[in-house]
């Protein structure tokens, strides 16, 4: 069992930046690629970043990409997404994952173990 937790959204003016944690505890945390999700009002579930088990490779959707940075602390146990630029349409709640293997993954399905979420709402 993996236990995982998000935190560090809030409410942020377009253009702005955020920092979102994700805590986990119990299967070691190095041996599995990680990832982060978003979910806006009314909307599926969509991949956003994706990383592999010792941080050495990295995937972002489009819309993001050049935007946001996920890195990870094998030592602390802890992912992170940096977000740069917020726009409104990033307005979401933000999940992270765990996955099954060390590769990279990109699908909802690929995920064994979620977070509870964090909101980042990006508005003037």
């Amino acid at each position: 069992q993996v236990q995982l937790s998000e935190s560090g959204g809030g409410l942020v003016q377009p253009g702005g930046s955020l920092r979102l944690s994700c805590e986990a505890s119990g299967r070691a945390f190095r041996d599995y690629a990680m990832g982060w999700f978003r979910q806006a009002p009314g909307k599926e579930r969509e991949f956003v970043a994706a990383i592999d088990f010792i941080g050495a490779n990295t995937e972002y959707t489009d819309s993001v990409n050049g935007r946001f940075t996920t890195t990870r602390d094998n030592f602390d146990n802890t992912l992170y997404l940096q977000m740069n630029s917020l726009k409104p349409e990033d307005t979401a709640v933000y999940f992270c994952a765990a996955s099954v293997t060390r590769e990279m993954v990109f699908a909802l399905a690929d995920y064994a173990y979620w977070g509870h979420g964090t909101q980042v709402t990006v508005s003037s």
